[in-house]
């Protein structure tokens, strides 16, 4: 198992970007999860520690000590996740973006974090990573993601590995379907869920390329996600309908797919007729080398 850093305080949440509607979506409106309410767009002169940009969210952290950030990326609307302790300042950020690196990196220093692990949940279709170049920009820095993904980087996480930030932690749930080496990463007192391309907010993962499988990825989610606590936040790697945040309760009751039988499941991928991601032939080939492309 791998150790690395993780340590953080609880964050006010505030959002203040627009999302972009997109054809690819599944399910309906937003979720507001244990009565918490969206704050309206905060202002630039706000403090550092509660909003440097029109395009992020922060939510409160249930895990006393934990910093935690929720920030978007228009084009491909997905989202990247910045974690870190509050005493230590070491950090960790889940799938960022190639577009947004001066962003995140100025976010990182204003609030005077150590980047010490860059995570990527699978090797993304639809963006290109910035994990390679947060690396020749961060030193220290090390890259991470599934060695079933096939992916270049300097740790490669299986199921039960542990990437350490300060006090907090998160877990290595294996959860293929979608691609080989998809990951959810849960956070130690499992009060949050990171599911990358598996699960999504109504919706889940396609799985008519990369490896995709329906019944994999079926089995994955209920096995790996749905049997965590009900009130787990899931945070997943994209949403098009303005949706931040959702439940592991609310997803095994309310998700349209999910809901049905695996023949059923099965059916329904298997005729999707999604059309081919836009930036798939430039971005799987730089992600295999994730962490390493040159840019």
């Amino acid at each position: 198992m791998y150790s690395v850093i993780n340590r953080v305080r609880p964050a006010h949440r505030a959002l203040a970007f627009a999302l972009r509607f997109n054809a690819n979506t599944e399910g309906s409106s937003c979720v507001v999860t244990d009565g918490r309410r969206l704050s309206p767009g905060v202002s630039a002169d706000v403090d550092p520690l509660r909003a440097t940009s029109r395009r992020f969210c922060s939510r409160t952290a249930l895990t006393q000590g934990l910093l935690f950030r929720q920030l978007f990326e228009l084009e491909s609307s997905t989202y990247t996740y910045l974690l870190a302790d509050t005493q230590t300042k070491e950090a960790v950020i889940i799938d960022p973006v190639l577009e947004t690196i001066d962003r995140d990196l100025k976010f990182i220093h204003e609030l005077g974090l150590n980047l010490i692990v860059a995570v990527n949940t699978h090797c993304h279709a639809d963006h290109i990573t910035s994990t390679g170049l947060m690396k020749k920009r961060l030193v220290g820095l090390k890259s991470a993601i599934s060695k079933c993904s096939g992916a270049s980087a300097d740790i490669h996480l299986s199921e039960g590995d542990k990437i350490t930030f300060g006090k907090q932690y998160l877990t290595v749930r294996e959860t293929p379907g979608h691609t080989d080496g998809c990951v959810t990463l849960v956070l130690g007192d499992q009060s949050m869920a990171f599911t990358g391309d598996a699960l999504l907010i109504r919706g889940c993962g396609r799985t008519d390329f990369q490896q995709g499988c329906a019944k994999t990825l079926y089995q994955s989610i209920h096995q790996k996600i749905f049997t965590l606590p009900d009130e787990c936040l899931i945070y997943p790697a994209h949403d098009y309908l303005g949706r931040t945040v959702s439940t592991v309760g609310e997803e095994r009751k309310f998700n349209p797919r999910l809901t049905k039988s695996l023949e059923e499941f099965v059916g329904i991928m298997n005729n999707l007729n999604l059309p081919k991601p836009k930036k798939i032939d430039i971005s799987v080939p730089a992600n295999l080398v994730c962490g390493v492309q040159d840019i």
